[in-house]
């Protein structure tokens, strides 16, 4: 007999024990905040019976998947908004293309945006691509959709959508979950090259069955369990999906007022329910709309309300009832609510005042080797003419000043093309592009390719700390680990930073790069020899500046200040930034507590005030 058992879960936990009781037999995935926590978490509670991998890209994790469910199996796949934008190839051919085996493609929303350089709505999305998508208001929900989710993609034969935004992801709460699973078999791949093999005529065939399903599929979503309408007396009404529902819920408990408001809860906002839609619509007069980012369950009632001749007026993004961007809140969802209803806002309860904290930009933290390797490139091109391209990824903090030395910023892999383009226009200034290990094998090994191939003239900067440092220090295919033998490598005390399994010099050298040299950013004059040795060649040049993040290793020394040597210069201050150095009584001081001890800053000092106290911490 099954049996319900409550775990506290973070809603990322809370969606991978949904596809593990759901029988997944395969998940690939990118790490990518909000959603790097539903790999991690299949991972630390595989039995060996699941594929788990980091994929190199989201591309790649989107098409290892498909051939999973090529093959019967089920297949999940993991990334943020905008992995999704990678991976959309294989993901708009398999709209058409179909899938045998549940394959559901988690894209994990960003609104805010928090920790992302967009905010990108995987709801519009799913319209694009024409897929069904799940927009989860809980991690409750999260659990419970995963496996509807699934049973979905097989009823249809095509990848579903699943879209939980950062508050849910993040978000934590008591979550019942059964004490058993479902066992997938998978039957393997069958030959049908009708089916399989995407010829012009099949698209076109398929694009007429998709565009017939969906209307249906959205009748039959109507009756969903997470499509629900509550219907009142009153002639208002609000439709709410994914976290902006949870905040309403909590919005009506604090306005009495609202007793006489229909509700509407959009669970899948496409294809769009229209049937309840109407049920919702249904003598209402006025309807306020409460989502994140873009105006999906609004157009869609307005298409509703135009579709039928209904005399309704629809309230959100589109007449400013509502902000247009960002997130929602719990404050700012009972104000929307408290203007829809023309009623007063109950005073919040106040709490404590909130202590005052120091403004802390974010900056590179003390010991990155990436602010030695910056630093490096800065003293070899003082006074000359450069540009940087920057990336994705803790580096991208390179931009702060002191050190200001990111230009641009697009996406990840772009710092090696656009260089390019910048060094095809703007002739005599020298381009650099620097990418991190985990992204070079992401997105970057193709740009150099279309450097070499182009006969382009830039200096390629490898920042190579041996993780992928911004999501949580996941593997990648330097490291030589992989997330099947992860965990059990790190229970036998063997060190993920230690491998490296495919090696950035190789590939560079393998791709006809002819300059390539592997530096310790520490070693300063090294450093910066080598890159005015790049700088004084031409082609495509490439140093890689290795030396594993700090979260990777022990703490090596202590630096301190000589108070009697120290000139008060604010040199080590000015020029490397490093947040364990600060002025204390008009002399430079390093905090103890936060020194690495990467010597960077005894070699920035002209007055050798700085110096290795100790042993080892």
């Amino acid at each position: 007999m099954v049996g319900k058992v409550k775990k506290f879960l973070m809603g990322n936990e809370a969606a991978a024990f949904g596809a593990i009781h759901a029988g997944v037999n395969v998940v690939a995935g990118y790490p990518g905040t909000p959603s790097t926590e539903i790999l991690e978490t299949v991972a630390k509670n595989n039995d060996g019976s699941i594929h788990v991998e980091w994929s190199v890209n989201e591309k790649a994790a989107m098409e290892v998947a498909a051939g999973a469910a090529y093959s019967g199996a089920r297949a999940l796949v993991t990334m943020k908004q905008v992995g999704l934008n990678v991976a959309a190839d294989p993901l708009m051919s398999l709209s058409y293309v179909g899938v045998k085996g549940g394959m559901v493609v988690v894209s994990a929303d960003d609104p805010g945006p928090i920790s992302s350089q967009t905010e990108q709505d995987t709801r519009t999305f799913a319209m694009f691509s024409k897929l069904p998508v799940f927009d989860p208001s809980s991690p409750e929900e999260a659990y419970q959709m995963m496996k509807d989710a699934f049973e979905l993609s097989e009823k249809i034969g095509s990848p579903v959508l699943f879209r939980p935004t950062t508050r849910v992801c993040h978000g934590c709460a008591s979550v019942e979950i059964s004490d058993s699973y479902d066992k997938n078999i998978p039957d393997g791949f069958v030959k049908d090259t009708q089916r399989w093999v995407i010829f012009p005529r099949t698209s076109f065939l398929n694009h007429q069955k998709i565009e017939k399903r969906n209307p249906e599929l959205g009748k039959e979503l109507s009756s969903y369990r997470f499509n629900t309408v509550s219907k009142k007396s009153g002639k208002k009404g609000i439709a709410a999906g994914g976290i902006s529902w949870a905040y309403l819920n909590e919005a009506l408990t604090r306005l009495p007022e609202a007793k006489d408001v229909s509700l509407f809860r959009v669970g899948t906002p496409f294809p769009f329910p229209e049937k309840a839609a109407l049920e919702f619509l249904d003598g209402l007069e006025e309807v306020l709309c409460l989502e994140e980012l873009d105006p999906v369950i609004e157009r869609a009632l307005i298409y509703t309300a135009g579709k039928y001749h209904l005399d309704v007026t629809i309230h959100g993004k589109h007449d400013g009832y509502v902000k247009t961007a960002g997130e929602n809140s719990p404050e700012s969802v009972l104000s929307d609510v408290g203007s829809f209803l023309a009623v007063k806002i109950p005073e919040s309860r106040k709490l404590p005042e909130k202590p005052e904290t120091p403004v802390r930009p974010p900056v590179l933290c003390a010991g990155c080797p990436h602010r030695a390797s910056f630093y490096a490139v800065k003293q070899a091109m003082k006074g000359k003419k450069a540009v940087f391209c920057g990336d994705i990824g803790c580096y991208t903090l390179g931009n702060a000043a002191p050190l200001d030395m990111v230009d641009t910023c697009l996406c990840m892999g772009a710092d090696v093309t656009i260089a390019q383009g910048i060094k095809a226009v703007d002739k005599d200034t020298t381009a650099f592009s620097f990418i991190g290990d985990s992204t070079f094998f992401a997105s970057g090994i193709t740009g150099v390719v279309n450097a070499v191939y182009n006969k382009n003239d830039i200096i390629l900067i490898v920042l190579d700390n041996s993780t992928t440092a911004m999501t949580g220090h996941q593997p990648h295919p330097g490291t030589g680990i992989t997330m099947m033998d992860f965990f059990e490598k790190k229970k036998e005390g063997i060190r993920e930073d230690i491998a490296n399994k495919v090696s950035i010099e190789q590939i560079l050298k393998g791709i006809g790069v002819e300059f390539v040299e592997t530096v310790a950013p520490f070693d300063q004059k090294k450093a910066v020899d080598t890159v005015k040795k790049a700088a004084d060649l031409s082609g495509v040049r490439a140093i890689i500046f290795k030396a594993p993040c700090i979260a990777l290793e022990k703490p090596k020394a202590l630096y301190e200040v000589d108070k009697d040597k120290c000139k008060s210069c604010h040199k080590c201050i000015n020029e490397i930034g490093c947040p364990a150095i600060s002025m204390k009584d008009g002399k430079a001081f390093i905090e103890r507590t936060l020194c690495y001890g990467c010597s960077l800053c005894e070699q920035v000092c002209p007055f050798d005030a700085i110096s290795q106290k100790g042993g080892a911490l």
